[in-house]
């Protein structure tokens, strides 16, 4: 079987690509969280394990889901017309379980998180959020489908929301990373305010959040291991986030479809009527640096 339960050296599901060998391990339980990507015999995400030993921390590694938002909002409250709500940074689907299971085509696994009485205290909206993450040759692809879903005596409000994947990429070192890509400018989460793109790549090692909109792929490099990760974002889905936390030897490099405060600013805000849907794709390419 290509996905298997394991035990060790945590709980996890294991998917391993038939024609190719290359392996994705996720933990559903803990927000859809894929916590390794295998791929040519090489891990490429970074996790710390002892700090996902304690649930009472924040994860630090693998690919985190966030929704309804990315960042967070003004007084980490939700404003709509059916009243104010409270939401912790990043929203609420990587804190939750998921549903698991094989794609059709057995090239992958679809992850899924349904509205439940918990959702609805801080998004009182119904809705589907669905993950499909596809092994292609030295290559991951990721699906993601948002829905609003229709139940009897809805109203008319719209579902608004953003989407992000927050990867951890393992590097050498954060001296061996570079990146390759990036617009000129940027917006440094740090202070809130503009920046030049490549001041802030030169700060790589002393850590730094920024986010920006590139023109087209974003590459990775390890130039100390020889290979580089390409992200390949598609609209809307195609703002870049990157983060590093020293010491970690870890680079973020982020899909988001909007900024910080976008469902309060309105900025790349998505929004769904009841009963439509959205997909939303990106794709990761592994490649010699």
């Amino acid at each position: 079987m290509p996905l298997i339960q394991r035990q060790a050296p945590y709980p996890h599901w294991e998917f391993t690509d038939p024609a190719s060998g290359d392996q994705l391990r996720l933990v559903p339980e803990r927000g859809g969280l894929v916590t390794g990507w295998v791929c040519c015999g090489r891990e490429l995400l970074y996790f710390d394990a002892e700090r996902f030993a304690d649930p009472s921390k924040s994860v630090r590694g693998g690919i985190p889901v966030l929704f309804p938002i990315c960042g967070n909002l003004p007084g980490n409250r939700l404003e709509l017309a059916q009243g104010s709500f409270p939401i912790t940074q990043h929203g609420f689907a990587r804190d939750l379980p998921w549903a698991i299971r094989l794609l059709d085509d057995l090239r992958g696994v679809r992850l899924s998180l349904v509205d439940s009485p918990a959702t609805r205290a801080a998004f009182p909206f119904p809705f589907e959020l669905v993950l499909e993450l596809r092994l292609a040759p030295s290559a991951l692809a990721i699906t993601a489908l948002v829905q609003h879903r229709l139940e009897a005596g809805q109203g008319p409000e719209p579902m608004p929301f953003s989407l992000g994947l927050h990867p951890y990429f393992a590097v050498s070192s954060l001296a061996a990373a570079a990146l390759e890509g990036l617009p000129p400018r940027c917006f440094d989460h740090l202070p809130m305010a503009e920046a030049d793109t490549a001041s802030q790549l030169a700060r790589l090692e002393q850590g730094v959040d920024f986010l920006c909109q590139p023109s087209g792929p974003v590459r990775l490099l390890d130039r100390e291991a020889g290979y580089g990760i390409t992200m390949q974002p598609s609209a809307p889905l195609d703002l870049a986030v990157v983060w590093s936390e020293p010491p970690r030897p870890m680079v973020c490099l982020e899909p988001w479809t909007g900024p910080r405060g976008s469902l309060a600013s309105g900025e790349r805000r998505l929004s769904l009527a009841p009963g439509e849907q959205l997909s939303l794709s990106c794709r990761y390419d592994l490649g010699l640096a």
